[in-house]
């Protein structure tokens, strides 16, 4: 009999904005801002983290050059952004301790490095399916610039001691980060480097009997596509301090259908309660519904799907298999055309103007994914229909830099 142990984490020498230039530093990551917003961003602000991503928003004779060529000036950038102590590298070496406010709640983890070979040997459960193209780019950009700045999010059971050395830390330390982004959030972070605590939380790490991916699969993917084994920037945040949010679907046609024979094949499956407002569902298996002007709440009928399937026993499966692919002949949501996503953080009502705008037929709009229901998938090798979950926090670009 041998002793599993997971994960396997150690501290590190951070790349972190210098004091005064914390807010301008930090970015969204570059698929959230448009090509305008991202090029405008970089033109104003020397200090953004996004000429160390996309060099060519800035410089026009890069674009279409061989990635050689991008990478040699992301590499030139960061000697400039070090040079000026833009960025400046934390000594001693450190876990850390991350927190971010936002209106309604705050969250808080612990910010380290993770062995890639946890991963490799299923110590760290997946629930999702990457995109082999996407996993090739991200893992040559961090191949040829060393710039992991972007952490995989790992969730685990609650533990009392994590939580306690998390306390005592947040209440009795100073950070080394404190800043407000543009979209009003808080984002606060201490350096653990008592070699005493940090050999705590490294052990209680260890005992740990399993940790799951709750959001970064393509990055952690990438890493492990890299020539040699490596550590990666992780943030573990036990099950009660993610958000799982939902991510709605809007439909642009019925494609052969009537609207009277739409409804008539829904009711096979589905039982059908116009509603006299907005549907943003309760609970589990309620599914709302915008269509010719009429909300409605869709209750899949009885014995349609296995309640013993993990996969089949979600909503957004059953979105799929009962409405999306038979119905509608959406069979692949993640390169079908017809259909978009809206994640959670999208009022309800924006889904409804679009559609009585009529640049979509159909919304969809589904209950949250819950963290048990993620663990359940990831306990039995399963993969959750794409765009699932919306979980956050969503990290920014930037703040804490692993130098591989």
């Amino acid at each position: 009999m041998f002793l599993i142990v997971m994960p396997n984490i150690r501290p590190f020498n951070a790349l972190i904005p210098a004091p005064h230039l914390q807010a301008k530093v930090v970015t969204w990551p570059l698929e959230a801002y448009s090509t305008g917003e991202a090029k405008l961003i970089a033109s104003e602000n020397e200090c953004s983290f996004l000429h160390l991503i996309n060099p060519e928003l800035d410089n026009q004779y890069l674009r279409g050059t061989k990635q050689e060529l991008v990478f040699k000036k992301i590499n030139e950038n960061l000697n400039a952004f070090l040079e000026k102590e833009v960025l400046v590298k934390q000594d001693p070496a450190a876990v850390f301790i991350y927190r971010v406010s936002h209106d309604e709640f705050t969250q808080t983890g612990i910010w380290t490095l993770t062995d890639i070979e946890d991963y490799l040997q299923g110590k760290i459960k997946k629930h999702e399916h990457t995109v082999e193209r996407r996993e090739r780019l991200l893992a040559a950009y961090l191949e040829h610039t060393h710039l992991d700045a972007n952490p995989v999010l790992v969730t685990y059971p609650p533990d009392w001691e994590i939580s306690a050395i998390i306390q005592n830390y947040v209440a009795n330390n100073e950070c080394i980060l404190d800043f407000n982004f543009v979209d009003h959030s808080r984002h606060q972070v201490w350096a653990v480097t008592d070699l005493s605590d940090l050999k705590f939380i490294v052990r209680a790490f260890e005992r740990m009997p399993c940790v799951y991916i709750a959001d970064g699969h393509h990055r952690i993917a990438s890493m492990a596509k890299l020539p040699k084994p490596t550590f990666f920037s992780t943030v573990y945040m036990n099950t009660k301090e993610i958000k799982v949010l939902e991510f709605n679907r809007l439909v642009r046609d019925l494609g052969v259908l009537t609207p009277a024979l739409f409804l008539e094949q829904l009711k096979q499956s589905f039982v059908l309660k116009e509603m006299p407002a907005e549907v943003k569902p309760q609970k589990l298996h309620e599914i709302g519904m915008y269509f010719n002007a009429q909300w409605f709440k869709l209750v899949p009928k009885k014995g349609i799907y296995n309640e013993n399937n993990p996969v089949e026993v979600l909503d957004v499966s059953i979105l799929q298999n009962f409405i999306l692919g038979p119905i509608l002949s959406i069979d692949d949501p993640r390169t079908d055309a017809r259909i978009t996503f809206s994640g959670g953080r999208i009022p309800v009502a924006n889904l409804q103007k679009q559609v009585d705008n009529g640049l979509f037929v159909v919304a969809f709009t589904l209950f949250p994914v819950t963290v048990e229901q993620i663990i359940a998938v990831a306990d039995v090798k399963g993969a959750m229909p794409p765009k699932s979950t919306w979980i956050e926090p969503k990290f920014l670009v930037g703040l804490i830099t692993n130098y591989l």
